[in-house]
């Protein structure tokens, strides 16, 4: 990981650059750094943390107060905040797609569809749905207490925090933050310092159209974000690699704070021999290569017959000119590796198996052409670890049944991906695997859905998003049953002393009885 932007005791602790806005948030939009700030972390008043020595300590403890405060518990607030997150996307687009273009050469094409549309959606389904999500959700009751009120009540959890990553900075931090805020946290963002520009415009630009009270962003590497992870939150989102998952569940134990880890694996695609084959192609294409193949729920290897694989490749190779030319280096819908490190990494695992598409590299320009390996051996580098890259291997299977024992004896992945034009193909993959999510015959599409949970499971995470279930994320569900104050014999059955006749009448009165089952008296 690279080293932060700028230590945080370089500046007053995790305060930031943009006047307070509260309730009038995005009124500020276009501010500009005063020159007493240097670390682009939330605003708000000094607060001293020598006492405990943790850098962060002051900042978090500033957004425990506003929440117990009660600030952002009304919906009218949660609403204005989203709101403003709107505005940000909106007025801040351009600059959106030149950050993230500096920092990964992503396509303007891309860049809207995954960074502004699809976080759009999720917020404007939020802003459609928020006033019925809040609402409490009424339950069944017992004979016992009909006659009074058992609830949910859909409470926040306080003061949370959200680690985004590199490859989607603004979609997998703001999504995440949509629903925090809906639900009614104080919440910390800290985007990837790897990503270095789009860091710089969240941490200058977000909270110019947030209440800096409730919500502040850190920029931090991975000394800061250690000491950040000391202190206590009630929430934790992390979206990183399974290994950084590891550390942040960790620290997250010690204060037994409840955690979402989004993280990744290697997803399996398996393609059938009855499929009509340009088609499997140019959406296996598609999924592999967008955003250079740095996507989490990437198809990251195909699982195929060697009849298959041959029928593949002219069509891979049609559909890689299609999409990018007979150059992709010159492609302005191609983009680049994040970083030098993550560059050598890829590249290393262009030994496994052949090269039968691509393979070119440029250093200078973390450029690796889109790629497919042929006859890729399951003890090959390309499959010991996610490629996380343009480079789509294809390791030879006899049939669907050896491609799902393949699938099995491996770690669940975050995506699975089957074409077939047999249905009942697809559904065995289906029903014979485990995985995050599942999409047949497509990649990545089944994350456009806000209606869709988005997770991991096992290794690829715990937890999930999207829509709604963001904002079940970020919300404690809390029971509760409010009794009349009167009525007090309907109590004498509980309690002592204790008989016979009492037990029985407080079974019949609590009992709950399996449907369709009767009783021979």
């Amino acid at each position: 990981m690279h080293q932060p932007l700028e230590p945080p005791g370089q500046q007053p602790l995790g305060y930031g650059k943009c006047s307070p806005v509260g309730s009038d948030a995005g009124k500020a939009a276009g501010c500009s750094a005063g020159s007493e700030a240097s670390g682009g972390i939330g605003k708000g008043p000094v607060i001293c943390s020598a006492i405990c020595g943790n850098p962060y300590a002051g900042l978090v403890s500033h957004l425990r107060a506003a929440w117990l405060s009660g600030k952002t518990r009304p919906m009218e607030y949660r609403m204005a905040q989203l709101e403003a997150l709107g505005r940000f996307l909106d007025e801040k687009k351009q600059d959106i797609l030149d950050a993230t273009a500096l920092d990964m050469g992503k396509p303007s094409f891309e860049a809207y569809f995954t960074e502004i549309l699809l976080c759009k959606n999720n917020l404007n389904d939020t802003l459609n749905n928020l006033s019925h999500w809040m609402k409490d959700e009424y339950v069944d009751k017992n004979l016992v207490t009909q006659l009074d009120s058992a609830f949910i009540r859909k409470d926040p959890y306080g003061v949370v925090l959200i680690i985004g990553p590199w490859n989607y900075p603004i979609h997998l931090l703001l999504v995440p933050l949509i629903g925090a805020i809906a639900a009614g946290n104080c919440v910390v963002v800290k985007p990837s310092e790897t990503s270095k520009n789009t860091e710089r415009l969240v941490a200058e630009m977000l909270t110019c159209y947030l209440d800096n009270d409730c919500f502040a962003v850190v920029t931090a590497g991975v000394q800061e974000t250690t000491r950040l992870l000391e202190n206590k939150f009630d929430y934790i989102f992390f979206t990183g690699s399974p290994s950084v998952g590891r550390i942040v569940m960790t620290a997250a134990a010690k204060h037994l704070t409840p955690i979402t880890l989004e993280l990744g694996g290697k997803n399996p695609c398996y393609v059938s021999d009855t499929c009509d084959v340009q088609n499997v192609a140019r959406r296996v294409a598609w999924g592999r290569f967008f955003n250079a193949g740095q996507t989490c729920i990437a198809p990251d290897y195909v699982l195929c017959s060697l009849e298959m694989q041959e029928k593949l490749m002219p069509a891979l190779r049609e559909a890689i000119t299609e999409f990018f030319g007979p150059n992709p280096q010159e492609s302005p819908d191609f983009g680049r590796i994040v970083g030098d490190k993550q560059f050598r990494r890829i590249r290393a695992l262009l030994c496994s198996g052949r090269v039968a598409i691509g393979g070119q590299t440029d250093e200078k320009e973390r450029y690796i052409a889109p790629t497919v390996l042929a006859d890729v051996l399951p003890s090959d580098p390309a499959m010991q670890e996610e490629i996380f890259g343009p480079i789509l291997p294809i390791v030879v299977v006899a049939d669907m049944d050896e491609a799902i024992d393949f699938i099995n004896a491996r770690p669940q992945p975050l995506a699975i991906y089957a074409f077939s034009c047999d249905s009942k193909v697809v559904k065995q993959v289906l029903e014979r695997t485990s995985s995050g999510g599942f999409c047949g015959n497509d990649t990545l599409m089944h994350v456009t859905l806000t209606s869709l949970p988005f997770g991991g499971i096992g290794s690829s995470g715990l937890g999930m998003y999207h829509g709604k279930f963001t904002f079940d994320t970020f919300t404690h569900r809390r029971s509760c049953l409010h009794r009349n104050m009167g009525l007090e014999a309907l109590n004498s059955l509980r309690y002592p002393p204790y008989s016979q006749q009492k037990l029985g009448l407080l079974t019949a009165t609590f009992e709950i009885k399996r449907k369709g089952m009767c009783t021979l008296l």
